[in-house]
């Protein structure tokens, strides 16, 4: 709701703060008093066009600003202001104001926001409606026809359920979408895979195979090594050569035993201890020698490994090792890397049923997005028909008898499945008979379309779900009286229940149906035209009431005309 309109320095007013109240707001003031300068403040604020002339003489700048009640309860509202990175908290009046200098630049802000004209038009256009001799916003942009027959029609609970269903189609074709770009990736790498998998296959990588390789060649290597150095201690010892040396020895001294004896030296005789404790000497040696010979044969036996192991251990390693390469990973990956190649391939051999399932899920989405999407159609195609015989209704009282009116779905696409449904919605017009149809700027008079455009407001209003922002009437009323204007006062008055409406009328039949009545004058105030404008109060609205019908000699029956009218 517009709660107040301050303006500074436009045209012919310096400085005028008005506050704007509920209901059914006219303004009146005789030909060129400038009620028309105030409407257009008003545009300025809502990112209407500029013009330098709109700055009044003398001054350096234009200044308009419109607020607005907290738009706590309009969500949309809230996103879009936050969309064009506007900080508004909830509870907050919405102050839109533009500054237009003398060159014609202008400036526009929201509460104190720097923003783009644009975004005020933006903005504005969600809050204000402006039917008039020159402009109607709103009711001609067909793309906000949709909306409209909606809102009158009571369809949320259909829109919700199209929503939901196109989200849920959504969901599934972008399934079906990445399960198609997964297999054609898939199996562009089939063979890649295979072959690689493959060769893991025949290869059998193990875990930490590649570990104990290494541990096991380096082992290998010290083993062979070691065999080298027993070998060595073989031959210092001697091996069987020692053993025949000791033995032949051992004879010898055996045969220096029986020359003695037989040189006739007595068996006491020292030389026989002796000899006997040499033998005893070289028989230990004998043992002994024997003994180390075997010990180190025991020692050589636990490094004799299989013939050729070693060769194998390299091999294997080697082997591994150029398989990592060639598949850019570790050995130690290996492993992992066999058992995702197979999943792989499991999923393009399975693919085949997960695309036949994300198909199946897709026609069944739209098939349930089809079934609820025809329901609004039909929901649509009946408030239609409500509308266009509440709008014909409301033509006739209006002087509008021969122009005829209709809602025209339009189907999409046949692939096109959005949020909203399966079909546009056009509001058109025929202004006279035999004439066909088209869109509602097709009605040339404005003054017309401005009473097509209250017929219209007046049918939608009539539902009381049916939220209506503010809505400006410029001289709705012009070339018409008596019953007519009559007609008109009362669908402003019933427009304003529960609304905001400000009209500006040359007709005291329309006027006499305001809840507020401003009258805009013009006067001189230091020598230079100044525009003002007054709210009246009851013995003062009876006599703007009184002049109206009566012209510049307010007589008594005007009064009393007056009188009646406001009662």
């Amino acid at each position: 709701m517009l709660t107040s309109l301050s303006i500074r320095d436009v045209v012919l007013v310096d400085a005028l703060d008005l506050e704007v109240g509920e209901g059914l707001t006219v303004l009146t003031g005789e030909t060129g008093a400038g009620k028309s300068i105030i409407l257009d403040a008003l545009g300025l604020a809502l990112g209407g066009r500029a013009d330098a002339g709109l700055v009044r003489h003398g001054a350096r700048q234009a200044v308009a600003a419109a607020e607005f009640a907290p738009p706590a309860d309009d969500a949309d509202l809230l996103a879009l202001l936050a969309e064009r990175g506007l900080e508004v908290e909830r509870g907050e009046p919405l102050i839109l104001r533009r500054v237009l200098g003398v060159d014609g630049r202008s400036r526009a802000f929201v509460n104190d926001q720097p923003t783009g004209v644009g975004v005020l038009r933006e903005i504005g256009a969600r809050l204000v409606e402006v039917h008039g001799q020159h402009e109607t916003v709103g009711l001609l942009d067909w793309r906000t026809h949709r909306a409209l027959l909606d809102a009158y029609g009571g369809h949320g609970p259909h829109l919700a359920a199209v929503a939901a269903h196109a989200e849920g189609l959504k969901a599934a074709e972008a399934r079906l979408e990445a399960l198609q770009a997964e297999a054609r990736d898939a199996a562009a790498r089939a063979e890649e895979i295979g072959e690689a998998l493959a060769e893991l296959d025949a290869l059998d990588p193990r875990p930490e195979e590649e570990t104990a390789l290494a541990g096991e060649r380096a082992m290998l290597g010290a083993a062979e090594k070691a065999l080298g150095d027993l070998a060595s201690a073989r031959e210092s010892l001697g091996g069987d050569k020692l053993s025949q040396r000791l033995a032949a020895a051992l004879r010898a001294v055996e045969h220096a035993r029986q020359r003695a004896a037989q040189a006739g030296v007595e068996a006491g005789h020292p030389v026989f201890s002796r000899l006997d404790a040499a033998a005893e000497a070289i028989d230990r040696t004998l043992v002994e020698a024997i003994e180390a010979v075997a010990a180190v044969d025991v020692a050589a036996e636990a490094f004799d490994f299989e013939s050729g192991r070693l060769e194998k251990a390299e091999e294997r390693l080697f082997a591994l090792r150029a398989a990592a390469r060639k598949l850019q990973t570790t050995v130690d990956h290996l492993p992992v890397l066999r058992i995702r190649l197979r999943d792989q391939l499991r999923l393009i051999e399975d693919g085949a049923d997960a695309l036949v399932a994300a198909e199946r899920e897709v026609v069944q989405a739209r098939e349930s997005y089809d079934a609820v999407a025809l329901l609004l159609t039909g929901a649509r195609e009946a408030a239609a028909s409500r509308l266009t015989e509440a709008v014909l209704t409301e033509l006739g009282p209006l002087r509008l008898e021969k122009a005829r009116f209709r809602v025209r779905l339009e189907g999409v696409a046949e692939d096109r499945r959005g949020p909203l449904g399966r079909e546009t919605v056009r509001f058109e017009v025929a202004t006279n008979a035999g004439a066909v149809f088209g869109p509602l700027d097709a009605i040339a008079s404005g003054g017309e379309l401005a009473r097509f455009a209250l017929a219209m407001k007046a049918a939608l209003a009539s539902r009381e779900h049916q939220r209506q922002p503010v809505m400006i009437f410029d001289e709705v009323d012009q070339g018409v009286g008596g019953a007519v204007a009559e007609a008109v006062g009362l669908r402003l008055r019933r427009l304003a229940s529960g609304a905001q409406v400000l009209v500006v009328t040359h007709s005291p039949q329309v006027a006499a149906r305001g809840h507020v009545h401003w009258k805009v004058r013009k006067g001189d105030r230091d020598g230079l035209t100044i525009t003002t404008v007054d709210a009246l109060d009851e013995r003062r609205r009876l006599e703007e009431v009184a002049r109206m019908l009566a012209g510049a000699e307010i007589t008594d029956a005007a009064r009393a005309a007056a009188r009646e009218l406001l009662s």
